[in-house]
């Protein structure tokens, strides 16, 4: 099974978008995966449901930070994390719209309101298996 098929595994067993992407990728980088699932518990629905960053865009932060900034002896570190990050979001962004969750979503899962919509539609198993398919691919690309 691909990391990418791993992710949304993780994913579709209950876990959060920003679960899924980080645990999948974790052990590799030498954070076993139940501290990674804790890690990241707090990153689902933009954030706590806030709405606001996508989960699998903050689980691929994660794995991006976990691989290059633990390499502190590179003096670059930091400038090899922030460009990953942004050509992260540029791929991520050309291909969903946004990194924002509700952007994404098509409604505010910040309000009761938005949060029942997503759910009476089906948007979390609708559109996230599809955004942490994107993430995980482009972490396989760049790992």
């Amino acid at each position: 099974m691909s990391k990418v098929e791993k992710a949304v595994s993780c994913f579709e067993q209950g876990f959060l978008c920003s679960q899924a992407v980080l645990s999948t990728f974790s052990t590799d980088l030498g954070l076993d995966k139940e501290t990674a699932l804790k890690v990241s518990g707090a990153f689902g629905g933009g954030m706590a449901r806030m709405g606001e960053v996508c989960g699998a865009v903050t689980g691929a932060y994660m794995v991006i930070g976990l691989k290059y900034l633990a390499q502190a002896e590179d003096s670059g570190f930091r400038e090899k994390t922030y460009q990953l990050v942004k050509l992260f979001n540029d791929d991520f962004s050309s291909r969903n719209g946004s990194i924002k969750c509700k952007e994404l979503l098509g409604c505010d899962i910040s309000t009761s309101e938005g949060l029942q919509r997503a759910r009476d539609q089906n948007l979390f198993s609708s559109i996230c298996p599809n955004l942490i398919r994107d993430a995980a691919k482009f972490l396989e690309k760049i790992l």
